[in-house]
């Protein structure tokens, strides 16, 4: 029998691939994401590279935003699964007791910060990461008996009503929306230490001010690397006054590492690159390995509510179970988070290269394997009545994360008293941001987002085998999220890709 030409081949797998999409965009609803963005068709997948109906092979650095620390169908996730399905266990057990949930629940409690470990309660939700805020907010309202929240600017917490009233864009009067501290797009145009200070004296003043407004919260919501806002690692320092000022106040502090735990950011769990405990901890995605998983996990003391008030028929998922066990059980006995680290911060020196060339890319930063490029207008100089030579200084950086050449324009003598020198903030301090330039202290305002020109560079990535995600407080950050299991070969050729992908993309944006 003849076999079919190559050309015959690539024209069924297009036709599949086409009339997929299509039914898809004719059944499915207006809400959908992700396939807007990205129109590929997957239909087989391992480690970092998918294969899509259409025969073409991609890096995913989307890594099911961030739910497959170890990629694709992992040979240890995999094995874990047939196991219980060849063992004639049932799958569906609502919150009874099985070997595999014990198994899990010892595997994950072996993991937790230590002073919370000891003494941590464990409740499974529905399948989300927003269930499991949806919880968290339950308990600590239950638990202290009052009801608004204290949550940040920027933030993602999920897409259920109570988590989306402590996210970013939402407007509810029982929530308390405080500053998240950053650099590039400081709220106080200062950045650095100088600015993270504001930010939690600002929290301090909210609480402490009979006349503010804002009655004695139940709890405070935070992520230690905001994602969705934009990869935003929260300074060490500003995490730690976070815990003394809810402490001193015995006001519960949520932890939400949804999508920064398991090792994503160079530690297990992000909060510990600040040593910080948190009295609850919200944790879905790659606890999972791959499969709907979500918990929170808080100190004992806070264990107050009563049967069935936080429930959920799908929240026994023996089979998540089985595949976050043996996802957690490799990254720790790997050292994966160590990896993640020392390969992120490799990666983020090589793409503070790339953008010392680019004046398009206004900041690059990032925790781990949790890596941000924010793309931006470089003739919106004009716009702010920044001078040619603030903006190209802007624009500059180094492979070491110091501004390459970042002059002030010439102008008139500035006396000595009234210059506040930049602060220079150590590695675990700044957690990768190159940081703006300070002058009278004060940052220059950062140059426009531009979200047209990031939806360029996904576009140009994608057309190049790449799959990258949008984040953001104006879609304009270029995200990575890449399994931990990439080697240095692999790495070096997301970065290739994504060099070509801005180059390709800014050209017609800038000639």
């Amino acid at each position: 029998m003849t076999e079919p030409a190559p050309a015959a081949v690539s024209a069924a797998h297009s036709a599949a691939h086409e009339g997929i999409l299509r039914r898809q965009s004719a059944r499915e609803s207006a809400a959908r994401t992700y396939a807007r963005a990205l129109p590929i068709v997957p239909v087989r997948a391992r480690g970092l590279t998918i294969e899509g109906a259409d025969g073409q092979r991609y890096l995913d650095c989307l890594s099911g935003a961030g739910t497959l620390a170890l990629g694709h169908n992992h040979p240890v996730v995999l094995e874990a699964i047939r196991k219980v399905l060849d063992s004639g266990a049932p799958l569906h057990v609502l919150d009874l007791a099985t070997p595999v949930k014990d198994a899990f629940t010892t595997e994950l409690f072996r993991t937790l910060p230590r002073g919370l470990a000891d003494r941590a309660r464990i409740q499974f939700c529905g399948p989300a990461g927003t269930d499991a805020v949806e919880a968290a907010l339950k308990l600590v309202r239950t638990a202290t008996g009052r009801d608004g929240m204290l949550a940040f600017t920027g933030a993602y917490h999920g897409m259920t009503a109570g988590a989306l009233e402590a996210s970013g864009g939402a407007q509810d009067v029982r929530v308390a929306r405080l500053p998240y501290p950053q650099d590039y797009r400081c709220p106080f145009g200062i950045g650095g230490a100088d600015g993270a200070e504001l930010a939690a004296r600002w929290t301090e003043s909210l609480l402490d001010d009979p006349k503010s407004g804002v009655p004695h919260p139940a709890g405070m919501i935070l992520e230690p690397v905001q994602g969705e806002g934009g990869v935003i690692p929260a300074p060490a320092d500003w995490l730690r006054r976070m815990r003394e000022i809810t402490a001193a106040r015995s006001i519960p502090l949520i932890a939400d590492e949804v999508q920064t735990g398991v090792g994503r950011t160079g530690t297990f769990w992000a909060v510990e690159h600040s040593g910080i405990v948190p009295d609850v901890m919200v944790l879905s995605k790659a606890i999972g390995g791959s499969l709907p998983l979500a918990v929170v996990v808080y100190r004992d003391d806070l264990d107050v509510w009563p049967p069935g008030a936080h429930a959920g028929t799908f929240r026994g998922n023996q089979l998540a179970m089985a595949a976050g066990s043996a996802t957690l059980a490799y990254v720790r006995e790997n050292g994966l988070a160590e990896r993640a680290g020392v390969l992120g911060a490799r990666m983020l020196a090589q793409l503070r290269s790339l953008a010392a060339g680019h004046p398009c890319v206004g900041d690059v930063r990032g925790s781990g394997l949790m890596i941000g490029v924010e793309l931006v207008d470089p003739g919106g100089a004009d716009q702010l009545g920044i001078s040619d030579g603030l903006s190209a200084a802007i624009s500059g950086g180094t492979s070491s994360g110091v501004p390459a050449e970042r002059h002030l324009p010439a102008g008139p003598a500035v006396p000595a008293e009234s210059a506040v020198p930049a602060k220079s903030a150590g590695p675990s301090e700044s957690a990768g941001s190159t940081g703006p330039v300070s002058f009278l202290g004060r940052s220059p305002r950062p140059l426009p987002p531009a979200p047209e020109l990031a939806a360029a560079v996904q576009r140009e990535c994608l057309s190049r085998g790449l799959i990258v995600e949008l984040g953001g407080r104006h879609s304009s950050v270029v995200r990575l999220l890449p399994p931990l299991t990439i080697t240095d070969e692999q790495a070096t050729a997301i970065l290739d890709r994504l060099a070509e992908a801005i180059s390709a993309a800014a050209r017609p944006h800038y000639a």
